[in-house]
């Protein structure tokens, strides 16, 4: 599915399917199962997408709305990011109620694996969870919030259409029952502009989150496909998301001397398959970023 507005100017139809045939190319060339791409640019106030309804196993991309479901809950007051959290491996599945663990080996992030028994604070995780997507924070976090609380939350936020989260992260034994987060490129386009634009929540908590989305450690998706000589002055508050058969990145980016725009980039894959999924990341980003730099403003 195709999808364009561009809030009162007219984007040329040549570039439109330009840059869709650009991405069928780079995507087919790369051999994904499938990609999708959407973003909003700020400059234009246009909006473009690419099967941005079509749904993807969320990966690591479902943390930012564990954030969402965090600052909600702090903004109601439920608890604050200074306060401290006892750190534990021990979780119930969504599926079956059965207690499991998150294996050393399927974390990014020992820090958190080494403080279980201890307490960390809230924030700290939060950052742990974004920054170097940990597993472990991810879940001892939503832990916190709840599931139901946090799906409320993207309700009433009205993102709740492309952004699917059922249960905490390396459940097992719900993957395979077929209970997985999903998530679409137009509903993490959505999420960041409610972050970026500080409609979710107070200015102090969407700064907050952006703050903490600009730490992403994890930049070999879009910020690479910002050219080297932009990307030196450039910002970027981004999540990516990669297993066995996707590989995603979605985020704001903060480009020198213009406003800044969004993209969400999913992509999926045949398990196994090429081992060029990052770079076929950066390649949409790049295809991305073109465009949106020959938008008038």
């Amino acid at each position: 599915m195709l999808a364009f507005s561009s809030g009162g100017r007219t984007l040329a139809r040549r570039a439109m399917t330009t840059l869709l045939a650009e991405i069928d190319a780079i995507a087919s060339d790369a051999g994904a199962a499938g990609s999708a791409v959407s973003f909003y640019d700020y400059g234009s106030h246009t909006a473009w997408s690419c099967r941005g309804d079509r749904w993807f196993h969320a990966a690591s991309t479902i943390k930012v709305a564990v954030l969402v479901g965090l600052f909600a809950a702090v903004e109601e007051g439920r608890f604050a990011l200074a306060d401290r959290l006892h750190v534990r491996n021990r979780f119930l599945g969504a599926h079956d109620g059965r207690a499991y663990a998150i294996p050393t080996s399927r974390d990014a992030d020992g820090e958190v694996q080494a403080a279980v028994g201890k307490l960390m604070r809230i924030g700290v995780l939060a950052e742990h969870m974004i920054a170097t997507s940990s597993n472990l924070a991810t879940n001892l976090l939503l832990d916190l919030v709840g599931v139901e609380a946090a799906r409320e939350a993207l309700r009433t936020l009205g993102v709740a259409a492309g952004v699917e989260l059922v249960r905490g992260v390396e459940d097992e034994a719900a993957h395979a029952a077929g209970l997985d987060n999903r998530v679409t490129a137009d509903g993490l386009v959505a999420v960041f502009r409610l972050i970026e634009e500080r409609r979710a929540f107070s200015a102090e908590a969407s700064g907050a989150m952006l703050e903490i989305l600009r730490k992403q450690a994890f930049r070999s998706g879009i910020p690479a496909g910002v050219p080297e000589g932009v990307r030196s002055n450039a910002g970027f508050a981004h999540k990516t998301g990669e297993m066995s058969t996707v590989t995603h990145d979605a985020g704001i980016v903060y480009l020198p001397e213009r406003p800044p725009y969004v993209v969400s980039i999913l992509t999926e894959w045949a398990p196994g398959g090429t081992n060029h999924r990052r770079e076929t990341v950066a390649r949409l980003s790049r295809a991305v970023y073109e465009h949106v730099a020959g938008l008038a403003p």
